[in-house]
């Protein structure tokens, strides 16, 4: 399975030319990863055209400590779980709210959530 769609990869580009130009946009995320036996997540909002393969949002590898960074897609392929099972992307996961909301929950939470994202 492909980490982000060939869409989600188009929206996330434009969305790190924007940041790219210094211009400011609360964007929602786009993708949804988790691995499901380890916790980890990461809320994805961008890609650094520069460098496709680093991209942008919360992330969460499930020890409390939830942060707003960058990841290398190319390392989350590789990730493995307790129990050998790679990073997936969510299917059904539909953004309801800006990446600030997400990283507000979180940061309360002290864990990635969607259900108080919005609230």
């Amino acid at each position: 399975m492909d980490l982000i769609t060939a869409k989600h990869r188009d929206i996330m580009l434009a969305n790190g030319r924007r940041t790219a130009r210094g211009e400011t946009k609360d964007s929602p995320p786009m993708v949804k990863l988790f691995t499901s036996d380890v916790g980890a997540t990461w809320l994805l909002t961008e890609l650094d055209p520069a460098d496709p393969d680093e991209a942008f949002g919360p992330c969460d590898l499930g020890v409390g400590c939830p942060e707003l960074g960058y990841v290398r897609l190319s390392e989350l392929r590789t990730v493995r779980g307790k129990l050998g099972l790679p990073v997936e992307r969510d299917l059904w996961f539909i953004p309801a709210a800006p990446l600030s909301a997400y990283a507000a929950a979180a940061r309360l939470a002290e864990r990635i959530i969607e259900s108080d994202a919005t609230a």
